[in-house]
């Protein structure tokens, strides 16, 4: 070979080489940039967050403001003057226990001030009463409900008027020979029960006499007498609570209502106290709503001063598998009869016989795999992107067709154990703001340690799903 063939032989080499640099740096560069995107299309996805799913329970609750019905009898006052009471409101008394004094001289008053024995003569069992009545006003104080204040100062003055009243009292043979002498009635209960000072018109109200009025209280009304208010013959002074069994009155949808009646009795929690007891249940179907009446044999002296009573009363405890509500979703799917129905392919899945025009324009039958998402015996929900509504599905082994026309909304989660967000049906059982209690081991539904998307509006059926 001579030098000039050499020479030509390194040139068409070396071009051969820089083109050969050329390819790869292009491809090189390609794959970068591939890999760049790839890597910033992933950091702008936001992952799929996913949720394990736990046997759990949940306590269905829910507030309610029942109306007290008691047997309720009006104290009234025997003559004409000036009332003072010797018992503290909610006490209990016997029909012989005097309850309160009415002096027609108006000058008791003067001298139960004489005969006070000062605030450092009260003794220590004295004062923890006191106390115990400030902190518990304290702990349910509600800024809302200000008229509390006004019935925690009347409950305060009846304690005070308690102890210089029982101290006059001790003394009476004293007052009899004053000038007092002849113009003060003790009056008694007449019959044992509660003494309560406030009445408000609904004494005598039975639960059939309910109506959907008498739960506003912004018109509500109570009224009280005072210790040293003067007061005419027949006036009515207060009240006896006669018998320990009371109920409450709470408005009640009809689900609720059935599920009530069949539980006969239900747990009941009192705001106020914080104690719970279990009423015994009665249905009121009314002209203008549907009530239920709990029934009581206890806890009558805590609320006899009340007329509305906040309880949470709890239904019931479900068990199941515990979802968050965000995971619940809604989807659509066809409505086939379960005769249309029929299994085959290399599976042996579930599926239908679509009729569909061969390529001679002959009608033909094709099996086409469905998935099912919901069964019983008279119709299937299935969902598969191979048919739509106005496909004509058959019978097997008959000449029976019919066009898909129904569809039907079920609820339920995505399942994401297979990468992919699977749909499944559930039954939910019990439900509150923020949990779901469902059926486990259902034929398309979920099981315990199942993984599920949390927020269901993130993906639709079928999505990858980032785990």
């Amino acid at each position: 070979m001579t030098a000039q063939n050499r020479q030509e032989r390194r040139r068409q080499l070396n071009k051969s080489g820089r083109t050969m640099n050329r390819i790869e740096f292009a491809i090189f560069g390609a794959m970068t940039i591939y890999i760049i995107a790839v890597i910033i299309s992933y950091l702008r996805v936001e992952p799929i967050q996913g949720y394990e799913i736990q046997m759990g329970s949940l306590s269905v609750a829910k507030t309610y403001t029942g109306v007290a019905i008691r047997k309720e009898e009006l104290l009234k006052s025997p003559n004409t003057g000036y009332i003072n009471y010797f018992v503290r409101e909610g006490e209990r008394v016997s029909s012989r226990d005097t309850v309160y004094s009415v002096d027609g001289s108006g000058k008791m008053a003067s001298l139960l001030e004489a005969n006070d024995t000062g605030e450092g003569s009260y003794t220590d069992e004295e004062l923890a009463e006191f106390r115990s009545e400030v902190i518990q006003y304290d702990r349910g104080f509600d800024s809302k409900d200000f008229n509390s204040v006004y019935d925690f100062k009347y409950s305060i003055e009846g304690s005070v008027m308690k102890l210089v009243n029982i101290n006059m009292y001790e003394n009476l043979e004293t007052l009899s020979q004053s000038s007092l002498g002849g113009m003060v009635t003790l009056c008694t209960a007449g019959q044992t029960g509660y003494v309560v000072y406030s009445t408000d018109g609904y004494e005598t109200l039975t639960a059939e006499q309910i109506t959907a009025d008498i739960y506003d209280q912004s018109v509500y009304e109570k009224s009280r007498v005072n210790n040293n208010e003067l007061i005419d013959k027949n006036a009515t002074v207060g009240k006896i609570v006669t018998d320990e069994n009371w109920s409450l009155v709470i408005p009640v949808d009809e689900s609720r209502a059935a599920e009530m009646e069949e539980a006969e009795y239900v747990e009941v929690k009192f705001i106020k106290t914080q104690e719970n007891s279990w009423g015994q249940v009665v249905i009121h179907r009314l002209a203008d709503g549907i009530y239920a009446e709990l029934i009581f044999n206890n806890s009558c002296v805590s609320f006899c001063t009340d007329r509305y009573v906040d309880i949470e009363l709890v239904v019931n405890e479900k068990q199941g598998l515990k979802i968050p509500n965000s995971a619940i979703a809604e989807k659509e799917f066809f409505i086939i009869p379960a005769e249309y129905m029929t299994k085959g392919g290399p599976n042996g899945n579930y599926g239908v016989l679509k009729e569909k025009a061969d390529e001679n324009g002959n009608l033909v039958n094709e099996f086409v795999e469905t998935n099912v998402y919901s069964s019983d015996e008279e119709e299937f929900y299935i969902d598969s992107s191979d048919l739509e509504i106005g496909n004509y599905i058959c019978k097997m082994d008959s000449t029976e067709k019919m066009a898909i026309s129904r569809t039907g909304v079920l609820t339920g989660v995505y399942n994401m154990n297979k990468g992919y967000a699977d749909f499944k049906q559930i039954t939910i059982l019990a439900q509150n703001d923020e949990y779901s209690i469902v059926s486990s081991n259902t034929q398309y539904g979920l099981t315990v340690y199942d993984r599920i998307v949390l927020d269901a509006a993130s993906v639709s059926n079928n999505d990858f799903t980032y785990q």
